[in-house]
């Protein structure tokens, strides 16, 4: 059982884990080679706990230690109690949560251990923006998405402005990372997926016509916010689709697209 410790000096090294969190391209250095990542907030560092990944330490202020008591006494990792203005100098933002905690990564499972069994899963090709993924991440979630695929340029779910924006949704849909993209949609095709790229060209179906052909298995691949996807995924994809648009759009953002062909290709309830 741990019980929180004031810490005063922002230099202190076991603040380390938390120092520089607004230094993007450090931080998407550092937490890959170090095994960790960033939960912030009450929800998402409960939902990291609840999904099974240990926590490495974690960094209070002294408002929010009622609120997550019970987490703290059933900790076996070091629990940080600092001042905000401290929180700030070390994380280089205003934590106005009042809560972070360093969470070990654990492996990520291969790509057939994810599609096995699954019937709808997300291909997310080169999705660099942290909050466009996070988003997506939640639409799969609260949509029925059975799992997502990573290209190998994709940013990091697990990163903490994508693991915030998604309010820990990136830990209940299980996923992968493709070693070789475009070359591995073999993978997904082998398994039985018709892979169905979401853009706008002369060969599209509408999304209505797409869920009218019941295809057993699908895999909905989204590009990048602005490029859209490659050119080496669209000859890929067995199948293009578009959304019907009205008053003069020609297309949504990748997040607001996911959330809708998510919604019209969900299985219905039993």
């Amino acid at each position: 059982m741990a019980e929180a410790l004031p810490l005063h000096d922002p230099e202190d090294p076991r603040l380390r884990d938390y120092t520089g969190l607004t230094d993007v391209q450090l931080r998407r250095r550092r937490e890959p080679e170090e095994g960790l990542f960033i939960a912030e907030g009450e929800k998402v560092i409960r939902r990291a706990l609840d999904a099974g990944y240990p926590m490495r330490s974690m960094l209070l202020t002294e408002k929010w230690l009622p609120v997550m008591r019970d987490v703290v006494e059933a900790a076996d990792a070091p629990v940080h109690l600092v001042e905000p203005a401290l929180a700030e100098q070390v994380t280089g933002y205003h934590v106005h949560r009042g809560a972070l905690a360093s969470m070990q990564r654990t492996p990520l499972p291969e790509v057939p251990e994810v599609l096995a069994g699954a019937r709808r899963v997300a291909v997310f090709e080169d999705m660099v923006d942290h909050a466009n993924l996070g988003a997506a991440f939640r639409n799969a979630a609260a949509l029925g998405v059975d799992a997502v695929l990573l290209t190998p340029r994709c940013a990091d779910p697990l990163y903490r402005r994508a693991v915030k924006v998604s309010m820990g949704a990136v830990f209940s849909v299980p996923y992968a990372r493709l070693e070789s993209w475009p070359a591995d949609a073999r993978l997904v095709r082998d398994a039985g997926f018709t892979l169905a790229a979401l853009c706008l060209s002369e060969r599209s179906i509408t999304l209505d016509a797409l869920v009218a052909r019941q295809d057993p298995a699908l895999a909905l691949l989204f590009g990048s916010e602005g490029p859209g996807l490659t050119p080496g995924a669209l000859a890929a994809a067995d199948v293009h689709v578009r959304i019907p648009m009205d008053a003069g759009v020609d297309s949504l953002n990748v997040a607001a697209t996911s959330a809708v062909v998510f919604y019209a290709t969900r299985r219905p309830r039993t």
